[in-house]
């Protein structure tokens, strides 16, 4: 609204200086005619409407920078006001061994008054590969935010091995998940330092486990110093799938008893997908995982494929069972291939 705003105010200020020189013309030319008026006059107080033009015209530009501020300051305004992040459960419970079985339990949910979600139901089965899928903005994102407890649920519940979330400690809750996203995460220092990120007691042995498992140390012992070799926080040197299969390692040193994988593979072609895919392979192995993904050609073998609209779920079952039903995944499937 602000850039709107200000890009009709220089115009306007033009038009209007325009509109009062041409005015001042007519009129101006008749009095001189007349005799009542001097040309150097009129020269003079069209010169005058030029100089009240300049200081209006700063404003016009200043007016943008404003607008944005007030709206800037709008935002900093909401942020004060927002309520404080919702206290641990008191006294919390805690989950000795997780076995990955998850539980949305007649769940709503609206990141403002209407409620995006209204009564989701999911269970999910220790080990089980759930593929979320559906259109931008049908709650895919939403349901990874709740489930790490980013919001909380406005009715229902989330349940892991039948216990609330809500009394699980945040920082025991978010460390039973790994996460591979789309965008790669990566600090300035040794690949070392990548994999381990601040977690101590890993043994090079372990690392080089995990980067091997991770299909990554094949590139890894080809830098200049091995693990020890510097990065930057933007990778430079390094592709778009190397980067990936660092994060992809960072987690299978971990070894979460859940994954989350957010379009892991969207930005990357398809050969070396070929190649992180075996990595994610490896690191899903006998354990719950959600995927959301783009690319339907990556999640035909997940054990159940949700797909979502408006934060419903509007079909599920495997690959095969979708696709012989030929609704919305079958459409959205073969809408893809036919693209590509």
């Amino acid at each position: 609204k602000a850039q709107f705003v200000s890009s009709t105010i220089a115009p306007l200020n033009s038009l209007v200086t325009y509109l009062a020189i041409g005015t001042v013309a007519v009129i101006g030319t008749a009095e001189v005619i007349t005799g009542t008026f001097l040309v150097g006059q009129l020269q003079a107080f069209i010169r005058y409407i030029w100089q009240i033009n300049d200081p209006l015209s700063q404003i016009s530009n200043l007016s943008s920078q404003i607008q944005s501020a007030f709206a800037a300051l709008g935002r900093v305004i909401e942020l004060l006001e927002e309520p404080e992040e919702v206290p641990e459960a008191n006294p919390p419970k805690h989950l000795s061994e997780v076995a990955g079985n998850v539980d949305f339990e007649h769940v709503k949910f609206g990141y403002y008054e209407e409620n995006l979600m209204k009564d989701l139901n999911v269970n999910v089965k220790s080990g089980q590969m759930v593929a979320i899928v559906g259109p931008t903005g049908a709650g895919k994102t939403t349901i990874i935010n709740l489930l790490l407890r980013f919001y909380d649920v406005k009715g229902g519940s989330i349940k892991i091995d039948g216990v609330d979330i809500r009394d699980l400690p945040r920082e025991e809750l978010r460390s039973m998940f790994g996460m591979v996203l789309q965008d790669t995460w990566l600090r300035s220092g040794t690949i070392r330092d990548n994999i381990t990120m601040g977690r101590e007691g890993f043994t090079d042995e372990q690392i080089i486990t995990a980067a091997k498992e991770a299909h990554s140390y094949s590139f890894i012992k080809k830098m200049p110093k091995g693990l020890d070799t510097y990065i930057t926080e933007d990778g430079s040197g390094m592709s778009q799938g190397q980067k990936q299969l660092l994060c992809i390692t960072r987690v299978m040193l971990d070894l979460p008893a859940m994954l989350i994988l957010d379009e892991a593979t969207s930005s990357i072609d398809t050969r070396t997908e070929a190649i992180v895919q075996r990595g994610m392979d490896n690191l899903m192995k006998g354990r719950t995982v959600f995927v959301i993904a783009h690319r339907l050609s990556t999640i035909q073998n997940a054990d159940v494929i949700m797909v979502m609209d408006q934060g419903r779920i509007i079909e599920r079952g495997n690959h095969e069972h979708l696709m012989e039903e030929k609704g919305r995944y079958y459409q959205l499937y073969t809408g893809a291939f036919e693209l590509e």
